[in-house]
């Protein structure tokens, strides 16, 4: 006997539900209990494929947002070499220049990847690259004294380490 669903009601269609007692097609409550059961569970299921695609789909902006940023980054830098260049020519230039990149930064912010370049913070390596290692002086042992280049990101979502100068971790 087929049911409202177009299933057999005769066949186990749960594998697992090998010690289930097979419904009784002419007894209405357990008729019922069974129907109520199926629905239950392909809400569940409807349910759990919702949250995944959520999450696949959260995956893909992530990984789509980190490529668009990361082609950005020779743009950040090449504003950097200009603003340094245009120090040199004419501090209106300079200043033009720096409100250019400031910009490009607070674009990058904006996609999820804020700037790394604090000076006088505890070395991470999470976020931090060491490119230099210079006395300690008055400072504590592996503190950042100097960012060669900018970094973006935070530890879950690094787009780039900064490139950083740290104190030495012995005198």
């Amino acid at each position: 006997m087929a049911d409202p669903e177009g299933t057999d009601t005769d066949v186990d269609t749960d594998a697992g539900a090998a010690s289930a007692p097979p419904v009784a097609p002419d007894d209405p409550d357990l008729r019922l209990a069974d129907l109520e059961d199926r629905w239950r569970r392909a809400v569940a299921d409807l349910d759990n494929l919702r949250k995944r695609a959520a999450r696949e789909i959260e995956f893909v902006r992530d990984s789509e947002r980190a490529q668009a940023a990361s082609v950005f980054l020779p743009v950040v830098d090449g504003l950097e070499d200009a603003v340094t260049y245009a120090r040199g020519q004419s501090a209106g230039l300079a200043e033009g220049m720096q409100a250019i990149r400031e910009q490009a930064v607070a674009a990058l912010e904006r996609l999820g990847y804020p700037r790394i370049d604090g000076v006088g913070v505890p070395f991470d390596p999470r976020i931090h690259e060491v490119v230099s290692v210079v006395g300690r002086g008055d400072r504590p042992p592996r503190t950042v004294v100097d960012v060669a280049r900018l970094g973006f990101g935070t530890p879950d979502r690094l787009l780039r380490a900064a490139e950083v100068v740290v104190t030495s971790a012995e005198e």
